[in-house]
């Protein structure tokens, strides 16, 4: 069985795509980056501050699903500027503070909105 998340608190879909699928125990987020869906508009500042904002719509997303961040099981990070990495993982360590879930991280050319930073997320449902 498979069920559409769709939630306010995090960004539409701006795609044909869904927020997020759960299935079979799992709950697979599409990739979040900085938008505020509360004002409609993206985050504008730098890579620690967009990271921040892109995983409270993770977090709200899975919240919707009935799941948490600590039911995370892994993580695929996309950063604009891998120099950015250590700005990035001090604000991703503060929402995995414990048991963190595996994780990949890599550079890549450009993201949607020239946003610096995009994050999905696979968790336990």
């Amino acid at each position: 069985m498979r069920e559409i998340i769709s939630t306010d608190k995090g960004p539409k879909a701006i795609g044909p795509y869904s927020q997020a699928i759960k299935a079979n125990g799992f709950v697979f987020i599409s990739g979040q980056t900085a938008f505020d869906p509360a004002a409609g508009k993206p985050i504008q500042g730098d890579t620690a501050k967009q990271t921040e904002r892109t995983l409270e719509n993770l977090k709200a997303i899975l919240e919707a699903a009935g799941s948490s961040l600590d039911r995370a099981v892994k993580v695929s990070v996309f950063l604009k500027d891998m120099n950015d990495f250590s700005a990035m993982n001090e604000v991703y360590a503060r929402y995995f503070p414990a048991s963190p879930p595996a994780r990949s991280t890599v550079e890549v050319a450009r993201l949607p909105r020239d946003f610096r930073v995009e994050i999905d997320l696979i968790a336990l449902a």
